[in-house]
């Protein structure tokens, strides 16, 4: 019986990850739109930009979670409503939950992408437009590069933030390992009182497992980025 508990759990990690790593796709694309923003000569867009990660960042991710789901869902359905649809719309779950958990931390990649982009010397984009290279040309041959070793470390520190705060989607019921472990706890409680403990820390080591893991990629891949370039001694 307990086994199969266990074995449950597992299979709501898959969930878990594919909801990390489908916000992780919302999230970087959001991050780029938002340092592109910011860095923007045109006011509007930097304001823009400024709004969008300022208010998501002062927000908890779990009132933004209920405000999108709950809120999103009311408000699609009034509208809905006004032009004459009676019929009740539910938003999925699993699709409110990845694009809520990459709308929020969009906003903390906007901050790690355009502080990356700032680092970089403007000098080098101007030799290469100088040179006769066009901006896109410039763009992914001079400044990406560098953007993503210099924003790698910023990039690894929200990855596994977001990783943990996939467990924000099970109040919106939907089945990852962090709801399967307290439906477990619950459900084998009678038979074994320290069940919610155990189920839950079996949950919490998969995400250790994930994060380790991620951890030990992402640093892999900073060692590649950072192949020959010199630190400073402190």
């Amino acid at each position: 019986m307990t086994a199969g508990y266990f074995y449950s759990i597992l299979e709501g990690s898959l969930l878990s990850i594919q909801v990390a790593l489908g916000a992780l796709v919302v999230a970087v694309v959001l991050g780029l739109a938002g340092a592109a923003a910011k860095l923007s000569t045109h006011q509007p867009l930097v304001w823009l930009g400024t709004i969008y990660s300022t208010i998501i960042r002062g927000i908890p991710d779990l009132v933004l979670m209920l405000l999108i789901f709950y809120g999103g869902q009311i408000g699609l359905n009034v509208m809905l409503e006004s032009m004459g649809y009676m019929d009740y719309v539910e938003i999925n779950p699993f699709a409110a939950g990845l694009m809520t958990i990459g709308f929020i931390y969009g906003a903390y990649m906007t901050e790690t992408f355009r502080g990356a982009i700032m680092a970089i010397p403007t000098g080098q984009a101007e030799a290469g437009l100088a040179y006769g290279m066009g901006q896109t040309r410039v763009f992914f041959t001079i400044v990406l590069p560098q953007m993503v070793r210099l924003a790698l470390p910023g990039f690894t520190n929200n990855w596994l933030v977001l990783i943990k705060a996939t467990a924000l989607v099970s109040i919106l019921g939907l089945p990852d390992m962090t709801y399967l472990a307290k439906q477990a706890g619950a459900a084998a409680r009678g038979q074994t009182p320290n069940a919610p403990l155990l189920f839950m820390a079996f949950a919490a080591v998969i995400y250790l497992v994930f994060t380790t893991v991620s951890l030990v990629a992402l640093r892999q891949l900073e060692k590649r980025y950072t192949m020959g370039v010199k630190r400073g001694n402190f």
